[in-house]
């Protein structure tokens, strides 16, 4: 089953490159993108309850991991690797997913990329203390650009900080314990593989989710609309699995700080969706707060590390490429 005997010496050379790492993150960021407004859509008025959507999609994500996880024969994660598992569950399957869901019920998707623009700068932050990586000045400069361009373009797209009121709140706690979650599943994810971190924070997280899905059920049956319930289906099989495979295998390839950036474009999708799904209008503001950020993404993922901070990043992609080849 291992083969790590012929699995090594053909993965011996690096063959996953940072380029490799932005195209896997930016596919999971398009991915992503689609979040908040579908999770607008299933909350809405009428819809299904903030908390049936928050933890059912994350018990269909659950089902999808470990039959996964069961069908290849998955070996379970050992040592500390589980704290880094329940870290991950906490913070992307259940804090995430219930924190969004709760301040969709009385703000617009839209107004959720305000306080999710600032998801790259944290995650890079909490991964450079979580890590070895050391991003040179041009990053630092370019991701805090790029948090403050897409800030203040949300903003202006939408009226003023006056219209976020309390949700902010609430989307301000997603942004730490996501960011959190994603440094950590990042690194996990070099070690146990990428799919195999979110499937097993999935089933670690599975029996709170599905009691507090029960008590949703039992609170208000849910019931929505067909574009409702495929909104639900697209969080649960995509936004909770298939979009953090492919994210978490873009941030073991790394760096991890670099392709952190890539969500830089997140906000400017999202309000994209929400004017195609939703009904917004997308402004000549809009071209070019999103022009802007995208460059600052750009500028960010193209900065290297200073010379001698590369091996702390690639030292664990060996390990990682046998994890996966294996499997």
């Amino acid at each position: 089953m291992k083969g790590n005997s012929s699995a090594t010496p053909h993965r011996a050379s690096p063959v996953p490159t940072p380029r490799a790492g932005l195209a896997w993150g930016l596919l999971g960021v398009a991915a992503f993108s689609l979040t908040l407004p579908l999770t607008r859509v299933a909350v809405g008025p009428g819809q299904m309850s903030a908390l049936f959507v928050g933890s059912g999609r994350a018990v269909v994500a659950a089902l999808l991991a470990g039959a996964a996880l069961v069908v290849t024969r998955q070996p379970r994660p050992r040592g500390r690797q589980w704290w880094s598992v329940l870290v991950v569950a906490a913070g992307a399957v259940v804090g995430f997913p219930l924190l969004t869901s709760l301040a969709h019920t009385v703000t617009p998707a839209s107004h959720g990329t305000v306080v999710m623009a600032l998801l790259p700068a944290a995650t890079a932050a909490i991964a450079v203390t979580r890590t070895r990586e050391q991003p040179g000045r041009a990053f630092w400069v370019s991701a805090g650009t790029g948090a403050v361009a897409a800030v203040t373009f949300a903003v202006v797209q939408h009226g003023g900080l006056d219209r976020l009121h309390a949700s902010a709140g609430l989307l301000l706690a997603a942004v730490v314990v996501c960011a959190v979650a994603y440094a950590e599943g990042g690194v996990l994810s070099r070690a146990l593989g990428s799919w195999q971190t979110i499937s097993w924070a999935l089933v670690a997280a599975s029996p709170v989710m599905i009691v507090l899905t029960g008590i949703a059920v039992a609170g208000q049956p849910p019931s929505g609309t067909p574009a409702a319930w495929l909104s639900f289906g697209y969080l649960g099989v995509v936004s909770m699995f298939l979009g953090f495979v492919a994210w978490y295998r873009g941030l073991a390839i790394g760096p991890l700080a670099q392709v952190s950036q890539v969500q830089l474009a997140q906000p400017v999708l999202g309000i994209s969706w929400a004017a195609l799904l939703l009904g917004e209008r997308i402004t000549a503001v809009t071209v070019l707060g999103g022009a802007v950020v995208v460059a600052c993404a750009l500028i960010a993922v193209r900065s290297r590390q200073p010379l001698g901070a590369g091996a702390p990043s690639g030292v664990p992609h060996a390990p990682a490429a046998r994890t996966t080849s294996a499997r």
